[in-house]
């Protein structure tokens, strides 16, 4: 997998500030564009793509309950608590439609975010999403959660493996730190979540108003081109691309095209 060039300091903790009962990362003026980060990690994930945003846009990018320096879930959470704690949070700040980007689990919540107030997305981009895993995929990585016992603090060892392989860059020590740092009962809770998900129902990409991004890497594979291509072949708005030599955490490594495509779908939905 090749990367795009950065530092170790592209990594560095950002100010939060108050964003309902989540801490977020704000910055930039004009329409507002929601970030949201995936399972163990949290808003400096974006560090890149706030970069590129900030100076058109509003840029909003949270930590997931239970991640960064956002309180956790209490009781037991589906993939709606945490949409809806979005929402909970968007009625406190903004009124107006935004543009929402998500990454893995984050994409999740974006479509689910679109499918339930439509009236509040402008467009839509998934990043990395997931959609009808082949059983065996379904199977380890149900079994993965079901091994976390919500204690611990957690062994990053195995989502490395999978999102650099024996890369050693900045972004995967950054993403060592995350993943060590976060709470264990919140990666347990948003890490299950995302392991029974499979994906959004067809009925619900098909009734999607807005225009939809479906973007992953070439050598993603468990969020595959093949998933990408067939959730965005149901909207009436939808399209895909895949990024050559890009995995799952292509918002990381590869920002220079990721930001590359955003912009682009963010200026064609608003000419």
């Amino acid at each position: 997998m090749q990367t795009q060039t950065t530092s170790a300091a592209t990594w560095n903790t950002q100010p939060r500030s108050e964003f309902g009962e989540l801490a977020a990362i704000q910055m930039g003026r004009g329409i507002d564009i929601l970030l949201l980060h995936g399972v163990g990690l949290r808003s400096e994930a974006w560090n890149e793509q706030i970069k590129a945003l900030k100076e058109r846009y509003s840029v909003i990018a949270p930590d997931m309950p239970g991640h960064g320096e956002s309180p956790p879930l209490q009781g037991k959470a589906t993939l709606t608590t945490y949409t809806e704690r979005i929402v909970e949070a968007l009625d406190g700040t903004t009124s107006n439609p935004l543009f929402v980007v998500g990454h893995s689990m984050g994409a999740m919540i974006a479509l689910n975010l679109a499918s339930n107030h439509p009236t509040r997305v402008h467009g839509l981009v998934a990043l990395n999403a997931v959609y009808r895993r082949k059983p065996t995929a379904a199977a380890a990585v149900r079994q993965r959660a079901n091994a976390l016992d919500g204690v611990n603090a957690t062994d990053p060892s195995g989502p490395l493996k999978r999102w650099f392989k024996d890369d050693a860059s900045p972004e995967a020590l950054a993403c060592s730190e995350w993943l060590t740092e976060v709470s264990p009962a919140g990666y347990k809770t948003a890490y299950s979540v995302f392991a029974h998900s499979d994906g959004p129902a067809d009925e619900d990409l098909k009734a999607l108003a807005c225009p939809a991004l479906f973007m992953t890497g070439a050598d993603d594979p468990n969020s595959t081109p093949t998933m990408s291509e067939a959730m965005a072949a149901h909207p009436p708005n939808g399209r895909s691309v895949v990024l050559d030599n890009a995995a799952h955490m292509m918002p990381m490594t590869h920002p220079e095209k990721v930001n590359s495509s955003l912009l682009t779908f963010l200026a064609h939905c608003l000419e």
